[in-house]
């Protein structure tokens, strides 16, 4: 498995397709955004690839070689949305001032009939689906989705991010274990096969790179590596740092490097849209749950101060609340101790966009992996853990979930890039 560049990347030329599983808030406001930024209406904060730099000053769209942002396509696939522009009228997160300019190139993204099941998101239901089928039909649907896309679109490359919703939880079963035993389980409709595991499968047999942007079992399986091996395709996930999540990581850090006590830490979530519907049911809020609650461990390392970090109440909620829509609220109760134990108390209110900060991330994922692709860098890519709350690691090794170390991370490998 290679993880760092071994040559330079290829040059960007010709189009590159983003195709997002999904067309919801998320997928709709990351389209939204780049068409914005292309004719001069928005500009791209919270993107590094566009407005990020190297800690010398120079700018990352400057000197790495990426795609060029008029040369993207976009496409997807979605079980309720007809079109783009449908998706982010109706989700609500941008107005329509700022849709009505970007109508048409939105209408134009029409969604592909998408692999759904409803067992996996029971508050949802699907009408824009696949025919029915075995699983390994699907696939084969999927890859010739992707294959027509490319053709229609004229692309030269195609990049995979998922921005669907979170699935009820699963742990690997026997049919995970190996890519031979993840086939047959296809072919057999094994229960324990999610729709999100089917675009991987289709995506890196067609030697796609895939960004798993919820807290799915997608990619950390051994059938996933195994064919991300085979097929010398880029990988990452899972889960993108948005709201919450992205506070923690900044926080802790603090806390840690002043050696200050924390006894709690009580996280709360308020979310009306659809991603707080789907999370309103326990199976797929303990999916996110499991993502959420492994943040603090490896920042703190209790093993190493457990006088410190040894006893933590650590406990997350997720509460769905249709009025606030995309407007993510998150509350952060942290019971943080100092000199000869004495208590203080840390209260965080950041009340977001959960989409306006994760649209930017789907942008910088697929164009990472495209420049992964691009300069032979396959399989698991850990650099780019900045960007994910349980970030996919190389065989297994230990999560460091601090973002400046990630960021250090992003970019010595970003750097290695440059001629």
């Amino acid at each position: 498995m290679t993880n760092a560049s071994s040559a330079l990347p290829r040059p960007a030329t010709g189009r590159l397709g983003i195709l997002t599983p999904g067309l919801g808030a998320v997928a709709s406001t990351f389209m939204a955004g780049v068409i914005a930024t292309r004719k001069g209406l928005a500009t791209p904060v919270g993107s590094l690839s566009q407005m990020g730099s190297f800690d010398d000053g120079r700018k990352i769209s400057d000197v790495v070689e990426l795609a060029d942002l008029d040369d993207i396509v976009f496409g997807g696939w979605d079980p309720i949305s007809a079109n783009a522009l449908e998706a982010a009228e109706t989700c609500g997160v941008l107005t329509p001032q700022d849709i009505a300019p970007l109508s048409s190139e939105l209408e134009g993204v029409v969604a592909m009939d998408a692999v759904f099941e409803q067992r996996w998101v029971s508050r949802l239901e699907g009408h824009r689906v696949k025919e029915a089928g075995s699983k390994f039909d699907h696939a084969l649907a999927l890859m010739s989705d992707m294959e027509q896309f490319q053709a229609e679109q004229g692309c030269d490359r195609l990049v995979v991010v998922w921005c669907g919703s979170t699935e009820a939880y699963s742990e690997a079963a026997e049919c995970h274990q190996s890519l031979a035993a993840f086939e047959d389980g296809l072919k057999e409709n094994d229960p324990a096969i999610a729709p999100s595991q089917i675009y991987a499968y289709a995506a890196l047999q067609l030697g796609v790179p895939f960004a798993n942007g919820a807290p799915n079992l997608s990619l950390d399986a051994p059938w996933a590596v195994e064919l991300a091996e085979l097929r010398q395709v880029p990988v990452c996930g899972k889960d993108f740092k948005t709201g919450q999540t992205l506070m923690k990581t900044l926080v802790a850090p603090g806390l840690a490097a002043r050696s200050l006590g924390i006894r709690g830490w009580f996280s709360t979530n308020i979310l009306g849209n659809r991603d707080g519907m789907v999370l309103d049911a326990p199976e797929n809020f303990k999916t996110k749950e499991s993502s959420k609650l492994g943040v603090l461990d490896s920042i703190l390392e209790p093993e190493k101060n457990p006088e410190l970090y040894g006893n933590i109440d650590h406990v997350v909620r997720i509460n769905y609340y249709p009025p606030k829509g995309d407007d993510k609220e998150g509350w952060d109760h942290i019971d943080v101790f100092g000199w000869m134990g004495y208590p203080m108390q840390i209260k965080v209110d950041f009340e977001c966009k959960d989409s306006i900060l994760a649209a930017p991330l789907v942008l910088d994922l697929a164009l990472f992996l495209d420049l992964a692709q691009r300069a032979d860098m396959s399989g698991v890519q850990d650099w780019l853990g900045f960007y994910f709350k349980a970030p996919q690691e190389l065989d297994g090794g230990r999560v460091d979930h601090d973002l400046f170390h990630q960021r250090d991370r992003l970019l010595e490998v970003l750097d290695s890039t440059v001629a």
